[in-house]
């Protein structure tokens, strides 16, 4: 669907809040509401702002290791397996 066709005045959302719910629900598209002509809020279903949130998440956590990497803050893998092996010996 066009995201133009997403777009509402908040008029139509005071007139049709339990319809939008619904069929926020059903389609998992967002909502943008208006005010006085300029988009003011995005309106979502909570499984969709759930998977955002993970998305977003993993984007920073993806981030992080590229900065680490970038900084030179990595160890071989056979390192890493050589401290794991030391670990369980240790218990």
């Amino acid at each position: 669907m066009k995201l133009s066709s997403q777009i509402k005045p908040i008029s139509y959302l005071k007139a049709h809040a339990a319809e939008i719910v619904r069929n926020l629900g059903e389609q998992q598209e967002a909502l943008i509401i208006t005010q006085n002509g300029e988009a003011k809020v995005v309106i979502q279903d909570i499984e969709s702002y759930e998977q955002t949130q993970e998305t977003m998440a993993l984007l920073k956590i993806l981030a992080l290791g590229m900065h680490q990497i970038e900084e030179g803050k990595v160890l071989s893998a056979e390192d890493v397996i050589k401290r794991l092996r030391a670990r369980r010996e240790g218990y």
